[in-house]
């Protein structure tokens, strides 16, 4: 058999393993905290962070916010 495979035991075998695993996790990690997952929003906060922003005024914040009411309580059937 050839040099590559001969020289190598058991602990060196388990070693390199053990050392790919580790950077495989390293870099899913990696990778993990350069895109976190973003956390979904309901209508509610998103509407209330548009009038914080200045985005919508507080009449369009009234009117859209009974209008996501009345839909809330027409597919809950019930109230808000």
């Amino acid at each position: 058999m050839g040099p590559w495979c001969g020289q190598m035991g058991a602990g060196g075998w388990l070693s390199m393993i053990a050392f790919w695993v580790v950077v495989v996790a390293v870099v899913v990690w990696g990778v993990s905290r350069l895109f976190p997952a973003q956390p979904v929003a309901d209508a509610r906060s998103i509407l209330d962070a548009r009038l914080a922003a200045g985005d919508i005024d507080p009449a369009t914040y009234r009117a859209v916010r009974e209008e996501l009411a009345a839909q809330a309580a027409t597919t809950t059937g019930g109230t808000p």
